[in-house]
């Protein structure tokens, strides 16, 4: 019997990645494209929508190329997705009518103060913020776009959805929770928002689930099914195995994302985070999630390395911190465009405190990766009292897990077990699962549960009164960052 793979879809922020990944979950190939970013104004990031389409054309036959294979043993293939970027396109040519808004792009922050922000979260799950689709859409319909009737528009899965399917216009709910335009009960469009926006629903993808068969993908490999598509870090909420209700997971790069597992219960939060969609298989109830983002994680380190030249390369903030025993007093709040969840402060800054003649550079290094640590707490201490849950271990993933040092330093913040998966393409892995089983290529989710292996676990070592005084420290220190911003002059 000719062995079968699953081929994932990685549209990310600054590549797009296929890797095709075999029963047991291994990496069979892995091809990669960056793409640039574009920054016209100050706020503004963009992505040209056709040439991120024409990466992804190139990586499939190119991925299959590597693990010498054909079309025919490819059973499906799975999309994950920056999600809040948008892209506009003329339904007819299927070109894009204006570069990609990304993300990070902050152009549209004059239409996000006016909001109702209680109602927008009642509705959405969504603190209103210039990080959610709806603006972005409302500023370009605002600006040369309204009024034409042949547009239509959708977040980077879909785009690939309607280029990959041959004109098939289709989102999932992970992705159209992350719009401001989706009612979280009812997982459709809601007609006062999309009102208040200004959004013709025509121009919109129907919302499906996150796996179930989409459409084949003629553009590229004809006959095979499209079979999944789920925002990045519910992917990797899918791809660490988090089914259960309290499971949760932390992608650790240039800032942090934990996302916490709360079952079939859509649980609004009350604590400064954002309620979601964690991923919906088939027909069956949608699972939700708690999120709360880390502004600042692994910038500090490159901070440290470019700003203050402390390091020369990002991995040897682990060896200096190395050289100290504690952090010698000294606390550091990274606090460089505010504070996020669950504090929101935009107007706080970043401040080090605790400084004495005492504290050397491996002080520093040391306060470097706590405040990692303790921003994890934060967040974690929040789901917990939202969710009613307590959790009981957290997994990782993203570049700042190979610091051995960081990984106890988080579980001896949270006292719970931290495990680093052997897949460490846990995105990817997260598409390819869901776009599996929704064909049959896994029978269930005890499937995919056997296939996870860990490559490393930390458990807490530090003693409980010590780890009150360190996070009662950590607080007074972020105390501190909220105060320096309301008593400069003008605030």
């Amino acid at each position: 019997m000719t062995e079968r793979y699953v081929l994932a879809i990685d549209q990310g922020t600054t590549s797009t990645r296929c890797i095709l990944f075999d029963r047991r979950a291994t990496v069979v190939s892995a091809v990669r494209s960056e793409h640039p970013q574009s920054y016209p104004k100050p706020g503004w990031v963009e992505h040209d929508a056709a040439r991120i389409w024409r990466d992804v054309r190139r990586l499939i036959p190119l991925a299959l190329r590597e693990a010498g294979i054909g079309a025919e043993q490819v059973a499906a293939i799975g999309i994950a997705n920056q999600r809040e970027t948008v892209v506009v396109w003329d339904r007819v040519t299927g070109r894009p009518v204006a570069p990609a808004i990304v993300w990070q792009d902050t152009r549209t922050e004059h239409l996000v103060s006016g909001l109702d922000s209680a109602d927008i979260s009642e509705r959405t799950g969504l603190r209103p913020a210039t990080y959610f689709s709806a603006t972005k859409i409302q500023w370009l319909l605002a600006n040369g776009l309204g009024g034409r009737g042949d547009l239509l528009v959708g977040t980077m899965d879909s785009w690939l959805i309607w280029n990959l399917t041959g004109g098939r216009h289709l989102t999932d709910v992970t992705n159209a929770s992350r719009t401001m335009l989706m009612n979280l009960s009812t997982l459709d469009w809601d007609a006062d928002l999309l009102r208040l926006f200004g959004i013709p629903r025509d121009m919109l993808p129907e919302i499906r689930s996150s796996a179930e068969i989409y459409g084949t993908a003629e553009a590229v490999l004809p006959g095979v099914p499209i079979a999944a598509a789920i925002g990045d870090q519910q992917a990797a909420l899918f791809g660490q195995t988090c089914f259960e209700p309290g499971e949760a997971k932390c992608t650790y790069g240039t800032g942090g994302f934990l996302l916490m597992n709360t079952g079939t219960e859509l649980v609004r939060s009350s604590h400064g985070l954002i309620t979601t969609v964690g991923y919906r298989i088939g027909d069956e109830e949608p699972v939700f999630a708690l999120e709360g983002s880390i502004a600042i994680a692994g910038s500090l380190v490159q901070w440290v390395r470019d700003g203050l030249g402390l390091i020369s390369t990002a991995s040897e903030i682990e060896t200096l911190a190395g050289t100290v025993a504690d952090n010698g007093g000294c606390y550091i709040v990274p606090a460089f465009s505010g504070l996020y969840a669950p504090y929101w402060h935009s107007e706080a800054r970043g401040v080090i405190v605790g400084l004495t003649s005492y504290i050397t550079k491996g002080h520093l290094a040391r306060a470097v990766l706590e405040a990692t640590g303790f921003q994890t707490r934060d967040v974690v201490d929040a789901m917990n009292a939202d969710s009613g849950l307590n959790l009981t271990g957290l997994n990782v993933d993203g570049g700042m897990t190979a610091d051995n040092l960081l990984m106890q330093i988080v579980a001896d913040v949270l006292q719970v077990p931290v495990t680093r998966p052997m897949v460490a393409e846990t995105v990817s892995l997260g598409a390819a699962y869901a776009a599996g089983l929704a064909v049959g290529y896994w029978s269930d989710l005890r499937d995919l549960r056997a296939n996870r292996h860990r490559a490393g676990r930390w458990m807490p070592a530090l003693d409980g009164e010590r780890r009150a005084a360190e996070y009662a420290n950590w607080q007074r220190a972020v105390d501190s960052a909220v105060y320096f911003s309301s008593s400069r002059p003008g605030v």
